[in-house]
Protein backbone atom coordinates (compact mmCIF):
# COMPACT_ATOMS: atom_id res chain seq x y z
CA UNK A 1 0.00 0.00 0.00
CA UNK A 2 1.15 3.32 -1.09
CA UNK A 3 -0.21 6.32 1.11
CA UNK A 4 0.86 9.95 0.00
CA UNK A 5 0.10 13.15 1.66
CA UNK A 6 0.25 16.91 0.80
CA UNK A 7 -0.77 20.35 2.98
CA UNK A 8 -2.12 22.33 0.72
CA UNK A 9 -2.42 25.90 2.03
CA UNK A 10 -5.88 27.75 1.76
CA UNK A 11 -7.82 29.68 4.05
CA UNK A 12 -10.79 28.00 2.22
CA UNK A 13 -9.61 24.59 3.22
CA UNK A 14 -13.22 23.52 4.74
CA UNK A 15 -15.20 24.99 1.65
CA UNK A 16 -13.24 22.68 -1.00
CA UNK A 17 -13.48 19.76 1.26
CA UNK A 18 -16.91 19.80 1.22
CA UNK A 19 -17.53 20.57 -2.27
CA UNK A 20 -15.17 18.01 -2.57
CA UNK A 21 -17.16 15.89 -0.86
CA UNK A 22 -20.62 16.72 -2.20
CA UNK A 23 -19.37 16.55 -5.95
CA UNK A 24 -18.41 12.90 -5.09
CA UNK A 25 -21.02 12.27 -3.37
CA UNK A 26 -23.24 11.27 -5.92
CA UNK A 27 -20.90 8.36 -7.64
CA UNK A 28 -19.45 7.31 -4.01
CA UNK A 29 -20.10 6.46 -0.06
CA UNK A 30 -18.51 9.71 1.28
CA UNK A 31 -18.53 10.72 4.68
CA UNK A 32 -17.73 14.26 5.57
CA UNK A 33 -18.40 17.35 7.78
CA UNK A 34 -16.98 20.77 7.92
CA UNK A 35 -13.51 19.45 9.28
CA UNK A 36 -12.65 16.09 7.66
CA UNK A 37 -14.02 14.09 4.86
CA UNK A 38 -13.38 10.36 3.17
CA UNK A 39 -14.10 9.55 -0.77
CA UNK A 40 -13.85 5.78 -1.44
CA UNK A 41 -12.33 6.03 -5.18
CA UNK A 42 -11.55 3.22 -7.39
CA UNK A 43 -7.87 3.25 -6.82
CA UNK A 44 -7.94 3.93 -2.68
CA UNK A 45 -9.33 5.68 -0.07
CA UNK A 46 -9.11 9.52 -0.26
CA UNK A 47 -8.72 11.44 3.45
CA UNK A 48 -9.28 14.95 3.93
CA UNK A 49 -8.95 17.35 6.76
CA UNK A 50 -9.60 21.45 7.03
CA UNK A 51 -8.17 23.84 9.43
CA UNK A 52 -8.01 27.25 9.37
CA UNK A 53 -4.56 27.58 7.37
CA UNK A 54 -4.35 24.36 5.35
CA UNK A 55 -6.09 21.15 3.52
CA UNK A 56 -4.26 18.18 3.98
CA UNK A 57 -5.09 15.38 1.40
CA UNK A 58 -3.88 11.82 2.14
CA UNK A 59 -4.59 9.29 -0.72
CA UNK A 60 -3.97 5.91 -0.19
CA UNK A 61 -3.56 3.44 -2.77
CA UNK A 62 -3.24 -0.01 -2.96
CA UNK A 63 -0.11 -1.92 -3.73
CA UNK A 64 0.48 -1.57 -7.97
CA UNK A 65 -1.95 1.38 -7.97
CA UNK A 66 -1.53 4.24 -9.93
CA UNK A 67 -0.13 6.77 -6.82
CA UNK A 68 0.65 9.44 -9.80
CA UNK A 69 -2.94 9.03 -11.34
CA UNK A 70 -4.67 9.44 -8.09
CA UNK A 71 -3.37 12.29 -6.50
CA UNK A 72 -3.60 14.43 -10.11
CA UNK A 73 -7.74 13.39 -9.93
CA UNK A 74 -7.36 14.90 -6.42
CA UNK A 75 -5.64 17.79 -7.59
CA UNK A 76 -7.49 18.65 -10.54
CA UNK A 77 -10.81 18.73 -8.89
CA UNK A 78 -9.62 20.33 -6.13
CA UNK A 79 -8.58 23.22 -8.60
CA UNK A 80 -11.57 23.14 -10.37
CA UNK A 81 -13.23 24.45 -6.46
CA UNK A 82 -10.43 27.13 -6.53
CA UNK A 83 -10.26 29.02 -9.69
CA UNK A 84 -11.08 32.41 -7.79
CA UNK A 85 -8.06 31.72 -5.50
CA UNK A 86 -5.50 30.33 -8.40
CA UNK A 87 -3.99 26.76 -8.59
CA UNK A 88 -3.32 25.40 -5.22
CA UNK A 89 -0.40 23.68 -4.33
CA UNK A 90 0.34 19.99 -3.84
CA UNK A 91 3.53 19.17 -2.42
CA UNK A 92 2.91 15.12 -2.37
CA UNK A 93 5.32 13.51 0.16
CA UNK A 94 5.40 9.44 1.49
CA UNK A 95 2.95 9.31 4.99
Amino acid sequence: MSVTRAIVPTASASRYLQQLCKHWSHKFDVTFDAHQGRVPLPLGPVDLVADETALTVTCIVAEGGDVARMQKVVADHLNRFAFREGELVFDWHPA
